[in-house]
């Protein structure tokens, strides 16, 4: 779908059929209500009136979800925008636009029939076209960002591997100035000591991969890594799920599709900040090769995990990729983004992630980044006695318990990993809010991508 601005006034007569509408119907203006004026004969021949709520950021994008969705069938929308229209409302628009037209499917497709939408302001708004522009550009490019991990997520895994998720994120990178990319093999993994990550992949015959993506400006004075659970598909391994936990697995890498999308959008924007996104993607299988209950690993950097449970195998993972930012990389602050728990859906629901760190500022500026760009968090406490029940007998930690308080926990164990940034680190549990039943909003049915906004917005506001 195009999105492009124009110029346009309503004639007297028009403006007479939008007053006499509007009084009759008493529209509330509620972000993302709508009704609809047929006017056989006439040009155009129906209009739309949808609300924005108080003509915030989120109001406009719920309308332009809802204009989406409501002229889907069109091959061309135009949307007169008021003379106060900000570019802040434009990208909101745009985002809901785009992002609620979102389908995805395997195969030969029709093509949506809404291929064309103009924006129409009037000769007298306040904001400049070029104003305009810019925050439709904001949209696009957080869009196609958000898009590309919902494409990630939604693939169905059995072509979804480790190395084909490497590989279709080097093809997102070409051709991006300032954009690296880095693969690592299983023999990689095993020359550098990343034993948790070949350890979870161990059991199926598609090896994992470690991909570190870095965007690195001339001048940036700060630097935020970015990781992201990256299990390409979660049988349990020994600790084997029930059909009804494994069936929607093929989402277990939605942080890895994050903070890729995100660092690939910070690129494009060019903003003034070195980020590195660290995806460790393997395949949680059960094969002979399979690590067990009992097993201890030793993770890069040295701690050691005992197994308790192989289906808490996303911990593992991360662990090796926070331990290696912190000894190679040496960021200012790490955020990890990771379908981990389904405590956290118990606890907060489908829409809300679960938000952990000791760092007030920092959680404070993840939660208002998430608000703006239309997802949301909650902070969770990280209860210092609950630490105790981390303890093995033969090795550093255990990877699950049987203490209760999941999400909780999880986040606990990764903060072993963090080194001295446990002060600069934040954790976002987002198991269920990677995923949608049905259509709401912005969002459609499947991966919605979450986090890329958030952590867009937030690297925004950091630089």
């Amino acid at each position: 779908m195009r999105l492009s601005l124009t110029r346009l006034k309503l004639g007297p007569a028009d403006l007479d059929d939008v007053t006499a509408f509007l009084a009759d119907v008493e529209h509330s203006g509620s972000a993302g209500t709508m009704h609809k004026l047929p006017r056989p004969g006439r040009r155009p021949d129906r209009l739309f009136f949808v609300g924005v709520g108080p003509g915030d950021e989120g109001g406009w994008r719920a309308a332009g979800a809802k204009l989406a969705k409501s002229a889907s069938k069109e091959p061309t929308l135009t949307i007169l925008l008021p003379d106060d229209v900000t570019p802040a409302a434009v990208r909101g628009l745009g985002e809901g636009l785009w992002l609620a037209s979102y389908r995805f499917r395997l195969g030969a497709d029709e093509p949506p029939a809404l291929r064309r939408v103009v924006l129409a302001s009037s000769a007298g708004a306040v904001a400049s076209s070029a104003d305009l522009a810019g925050g439709l550009a904001l949209a696009k490019v957080v869009a196609e960002s958000t898009i590309l991990a919902r494409d990630l997520t939604n693939m169905p895994s059995d072509e979804k591997t480790p190395a084909w998720f490497a590989k279709r994120v080097e093809k997102a990178a070409a051709g991006i100035p300032g954009v690296t990319t880095t693969v690592r093999d299983p023999k990689t993994l095993a020359e550098q000591g990343f034993n948790a990550i070949l350890a979870v992949g161990g059991g199926s015959t598609r090896g994992p991969r470690l991909v570190e993506m870095s965007w690195r400006p001339r001048g940036a004075r700060r630097h935020v890594v970015l990781v992201g659970k990256g299990i390409t598909f979660d049988t349990g391994g020994v600790c084997i799920k029930p059909l009804s936990g494994m069936k929607l697995m093929r989402k277990d890498m939605a942080g890895a599709a994050a903070v890729i999308g995100a660092t690939l959008a910070a690129a494009a924007l060019r903003l003034p900040l070195r980020i590195t996104a660290l995806a460790p993607l393997a395949e949680n299988a059960l094969g002979a090769d399979s690590f067990r209950p009992g097993d201890v690993i030793r993770h890069y950097g040295g701690t050691t995990s005992e197994i308790h449970n192989t289906d808490a195998e996303g911990r593992l993972v991360l662990g090796d990729a926070m331990a290696y930012a912190v000894r190679r990389l040496r960021p200012d602050a790490i955020i990890d983004l990771a379908t981990l728990t389904g405590a956290q859906g118990v606890a907060l629901g489908k829409r809300t992630a679960a938000l952990y760190s000791y760092n007030d500022t920092l959680a404070k500026s993840l939660a208002e980044a998430a608000e703006v760009a239309g997802e949301s968090m909650w902070r969770m406490p990280l209860h210092d006695d609950y630490v105790e029940a981390l303890d093995s007998d033969v090795a550093d930690l255990v990877n699950s318990t049987d203490v209760g308080a999941g999400s909780v926990m999880a986040a606990l164990y990764l903060r072993e990993f963090t080194g001295g940034l446990r002060e600069q680190w934040a954790h976002l549990d987002m198991s269920s809010s990677a995923w949608a039943d049905s259509a709401d909003g912005e969002l459609t049915k499947g991966a919605t991508g979450w986090g890329v906004r958030t952590l867009v917005r937030w690297l925004e506001a950091t630089t």
